[in-house]
């Protein structure tokens, strides 16, 4: 049943951010990733809020609402989200180097593995 409620919330989540990066390009042009900073910030301010109100058991049936919004539509939307949740969960608990470890090993291996990822398929657009 766990995947039927990510499913719910999943498909609504990424048309959302189809649709705002379609927007944003259209309303600011594409030099600059717009669509993908709002989404971004958009679901980190969301992914507080409603984490808040599952943790706190200040809404009914948390366990679903968690699955369909936060894994599901937020996870569609943007996984920055919990990225961001997670590592103000390690900066909360005083484990500061390990978020900031994080932050730093999310991005750059991140980056190194979009890079990689290109260099695998030279034949394919790869090698910048």
């Amino acid at each position: 049943m766990p995947f039927v409620w990510i499913s719910l919330g999943a498909v609504p989540g990424a048309i959302s951010r189809y649709l705002v990066n379609r927007l944003m390009a259209q309303w600011l042009g594409t030099a600059f990733p717009y669509g993908t900073l709002v989404v971004n910030l958009v679901g980190c301010i969301a992914i507080g809020a409603v984490a808040t109100m599952v943790t706190g058991r200040l809404i009914d049936r948390p366990d679903v609402v968690r699955l369909v919004v936060i894994v599901g539509f937020l996870g569609s939307l943007t996984t920055f989200s919990s990225f961001a949740y997670e590592t103000h969960g390690l900066l909360a608990d005083g484990a500061w180097v390990r978020a900031l470890a994080n932050v730093l090993v999310s991005v750059i291996a991140g980056i190194a593995g979009v890079r990689l990822g290109m260099m695998l398929t030279p034949g394919l657009g790869g090698l910048l």
